[in-house]
């Protein structure tokens, strides 16, 4: 049985897509770019602040879901520029501290509105 996860707090989808759809034990969080669900508008800022909005929206829709970080299994980092990988890497090791999941980070042509990288998760929700 799959169930649709959304919440308010992470921005909504702009296409025929969930935010996140759980399939048994496990969550698909689609990809989330750096959008302030508040305004509806991408954050001001470099890289660091992009990841961190991207970071807070998977977060907001993880926690609806009733799990929190340390579910995540899996992330996938779309960066437009891998030169950027350490300053979005120190940002990312703000919200993974003890728990590490296992993780890619590709560079891409380009990604969604332009932004600088989008974040992906598959998360453990079983009991």
């Amino acid at each position: 049985m799959l169930k649709k996860v959304h919440t308010d707090q992470a921005p909504a989808a702009v296409g025929p897509y969930s935010q996140a759809m759980i399939a048994g034990d496990f969550m698909y969080v689609s990809g989330q770019l750096p959008m302030d669900p508040a305004v509806g508008k991408i954050v001001e800022g470099g890289i660091e602040e992009q990841t961190r909005q991207c970071l807070k929206n998977a977060m907001a829709i993880l926690e609806e879901a009733g799990v929190d970080y340390k579910n995540v299994v899996k992330t996938t980092v779309f960066l437009k520029d891998m030169n950027e990988f350490a300053a979005m890497n120190g940002v990312y090791a703000e919200f993974f501290t003890d728990h590490k999941p296992a993780r890619a980070a590709v560079e891409v042509a380009r990604l969604p509105l332009d932004v600088k990288v989008e974040i992906q998760m598959f998360v453990y929700v079983g009991k």
